[in-house]
């Protein structure tokens, strides 16, 4: 079990910031608003206290994405000014407060998709203007890759060994909370400037949709049905979900470039 704490999430982050690097940041930001850390201390959660815990923890864990998304919010502005430890301690200290708020407040999950559907919705309008990617190499360092691997790890250990303690609402809150989108951001910020982290967050949105209907599925098949089949279900629903709004997404993206030659209008 503390191998898989050690291993799962950080593989998926570092994955994910390959795939940024090689697709773009924002790729990378909706990658890491996927349950990539809070689907493994989920699952953790599940196997070592049992379903019925878990099941409170997934339903927690949707208002968790609330807090995710005031996250990017307050990171993409808050590096508009700051580097990048004023802007993660700041962002975190935020998120902490909320998640306290947000950890006695019970509720359904068929209320918390919802919920965390328009609260995405209203962050992707707020963000920042995403500036355009100028396309030129990075140099990044040998180090990159292992220190948001170390970090991820740290951050899931801590939360799931906390588990107990903190009882399935405010586990379930944490579950969400900015493990892998703090190491991309920071490290983009860090890097690539206030432009580089404002491309990554402009993924989150995109990612909670999928993010917020595997926490759902967690929350109301894991009892019912087994840890097992609740996430291999969830997991699957998440990756159809996201693909699907990738497609709807892409086409209108299409039909919008078009839109201007079927008008005879001619671009400058």
């Amino acid at each position: 079990m503390f191998l898989l704490k050690l291993a799962l999430a950080p593989a998926l982050v570092v994955l994910s910031s390959l795939a940024g690097r090689r697709w773009g940041q924002q790729v990378s930001g909706v990658l890491v608003a996927l349950p990539i850390v809070a689907g493994p201390i989920l699952l953790i959660t599940c196997l070592e206290q049992g379903a019925r815990f878990g099941s409170r923890a997934a339903g927690a864990a949707l208002l968790g994405l609330v807090t995710l998304a005031v996250f990017a919010l307050m990171f993409a502005w808050l590096a508009q000014f700051f580097g990048w430890v004023p802007t993660l301690l700041i962002s975190w200290t935020g998120c902490v407060l909320l998640d306290l708020v947000l950890s006695a407040v019970p509720v359904d999950p068929r209320l918390g998709l919802p919920v965390v559907l328009v609260v995405a919705w209203f962050a992707a309008r707020l963000l920042p203007a995403p500036p355009p990617d100028d396309g030129g190499p990075v140099r990044w360092s040998w180090w990159d890759l292992p220190a948001r691997a170390a970090a991820t790890a740290a951050l899931v250990v801590i939360v799931t060994g906390a588990a107990t303690t903190l009882g399935p609402g405010m586990t379930g809150v944490l579950a969400p909370f900015p493990i892998a989108t703090s190491v991309v951001a920071a490290f983009a910020l860090a890097r690539l400037g206030p432009a580089g982290a404002v491309r990554v967050l402009h993924g989150i949105p995109r990612g909670l949709l999928g993010f917020a209907v595997f926490c759902f599925l967690v929350a109301v098949l894991v009892i019912p049905f087994g840890t097992g089949f609740a996430f291999v279900i969830a997991v699957a629903a998440t990756l159809a979900t996201q693909a699907a709004w990738h497609a709807v997404t892409a086409r209108r993206a299409a039909i919008r470039r078009r839109a201007p030659h079927r008008s005879g209008i001619i671009r400058p």
